[in-house]
């Protein structure tokens, strides 16, 4: 369901936004069983990093907020 709102424009950082807490969920996941770190654990930040990173240039309003 997130990734249906990231990928529609109007709804887009909303699905950012929800993509970005289910990596955190991902990752204190990870965590928690003491996954490696650098496959595992940093795998979502890695997508949270391209979520953001496509949504930044695809949209003024987030270049804006954060340029």
């Amino acid at each position: 369901m997130c990734a249906v709102l990231y990928a529609i424009p109007r709804t887009s950082i909303l699905g950012v936004v929800l993509l970005t807490g289910f990596f955190g969920g991902e990752i204190a996941t990870q965590m928690r069983v003491d996954a490696p770190l650098f496959t595992n654990t940093f795998f979502s930040v890695y997508l949270a990093i391209l979520a953001w990173g496509g949504l930044w240039l695809r949209d003024k309003r987030v270049r804006r907020l954060f340029g």
